[in-house]
């Protein structure tokens, strides 16, 4: 739980622009259909110049 609170933290401030510029958040969802059937997975974060932070959810 503290790892997540942390995450939120961080990109809520990346996102207010308090340390400078606002940084837009990236989102990526997905659904797979395969042979081991359905699978979802979604991704969020943020990016800036050559920094990607992200967090995966499968």
């Amino acid at each position: 739980m503290k790892p997540i609170a942390c995450l939120i933290a961080l990109f809520g401030l990346a996102a207010c622009g308090i340390d400078g510029e606002p940084v837009r958040p990236t989102a990526n969802l997905g659904i797979n259909i395969g042979s081991g059937g359905i699978s979802t997975g979604a991704t969020v974060g943020v990016s800036q110049g050559p920094l990607r932070v992200g967090v995966g959810i499968f």
